[in-house]
């Protein structure tokens, strides 16, 4: 039986959440084409003897039946053109139906690398496939998330990234219990060490704006970095994270980090507080993927205000330090 193949992008041996959403909607790809649903998982002998049980366990649970380890030095943590080498060489020995992998940095990277190195077309940021017709019929994102795009896809060898956000990632019932590993090694060259993780360096401990099920962002309207108290003391109330627009790291009221959008950090969190955010298509296409939205702006014709589940309108240096009262004043008539 042919194999559509899920590439398991991981940091270090955690795989990220766009993996798993990956998984999620490759596992309807593989079930419309009749094909079994394989991971693919690179790393050193280290990484698989650390994390090689949870790896597989993550992937059993979210419906593949195999999982193949690529092992090298090389892979001991992510370079592009590793993981591009290592992936053509799975692709060689294995002949999958399909390649699929999350569009995140590392996914849509190591997408391109194996494109580049098969002279195959790569389709970015899919939010739909049909393979009911050939050529397949496909829907994704382009613009910076402004527009969706139908395309039609035929090649030798269908290779996917998967928009992020765009599939929940859903565990199966059970999983495969007794899910097959492979190793392969694949052969690396001299090139393949042209980009590599040497060292890194930790800027944030516990949850990241990219993980944070709450996220309050400030944007222009909050006026000034001193302006963002308030929003720091909400977000720390809720167990969140503060972000920003881009007028605010424009204007160095704020660290780049903070930025949620385009050219900034993606996010999902459970709900999205926006505090001044006009919500410029840009800010939108990191926004987007949040189950719920709360606007908080003067003004009703906002981009984020007409988008938001929520709003308030009124003025956010007098609404966010009311939430924060709210919030201590229930919880201190909580019982002990």
């Amino acid at each position: 039986m042919s194999a559509v193949a899920v590439l398991i992008d991981h940091d270090r041996g955690l795989p990220s959440g766009g993996a798993l959403e990956a998984l999620t909607a490759a596992r309807a790809l593989a079930a419309d084409l009749g094909a079994s649903l394989e991971a693919v998982v690179l790393g050193d002998g280290r990484l698989f003897e650390t994390h090689g049980d949870d790896l597989r366990a993550a992937c059993a649970a979210h419906g593949a039946a195999a999982v193949h380890c690529g092992r090298h030095p090389l892979l001991a943590d992510y370079g592009p053109d590793a993981w591009g080498a290592a992936l053509a060489h799975f692709v060689g020995a294995a002949a999958p139906a399909a390649v699929v992998a999350a569009g995140t940095d590392r996914g849509a990277e190591a997408m391109a690398q194996l494109a580049a190195r098969t002279d195959l077309p790569l389709v970015a940021n899919c939010v739909s496939v049909s393979v009911a017709t050939v050529p397949w019929e496909i829907t994704r994102i382009q613009w910076g998330g402004s527009l969706l795009e139908d395309v039609t896809l035929t090649s030798a060898l269908p290779l996917l990234t998967i928009a992020q956000h765009s599939v929940e990632a859903e565990p199966v019932d059970g999983g495969a219990a007794d899910i097959q590993v492979a190793v392969f090694e694949p052969d690396l060259g001299a090139e393949a060490q042209r980009t590599l993780v040497r060292d890194r360096v930790t800027l944030t401990e516990g949850i990241t704006l990219s993980t944070s099920p709450v996220v309050v962002s400030g944007g222009r309207g909050v006026g000034s970095a001193e302006g963002f108290a308030p929003l720091e003391e909400l977000a720390e109330l809720l167990g969140g994270r503060v972000g920003c627009s881009r007028a605010v790291t424009n204007n160095g009221w704020r660290s780049h980090a903070d930025q949620v959008g385009q050219t900034g950090t993606r996010i999902a969190p459970e709900i999205y507080i926006a505090c001044g955010i006009s919500g410029a298509i840009q800010h939108w296409v990191g926004a987007m993927g949040s189950k719920n939205i709360l606007a908080i702006n003067i003004d009703p014709e906002a981009n984020m205000v007409t988008k938001a589940g929520y709003a308030v309108i009124a003025d956010l240096h007098k609404v966010v330090p009311a939430i924060s009262d709210e919030i201590r004043r229930r919880r201190d008539r909580q019982p002990a």
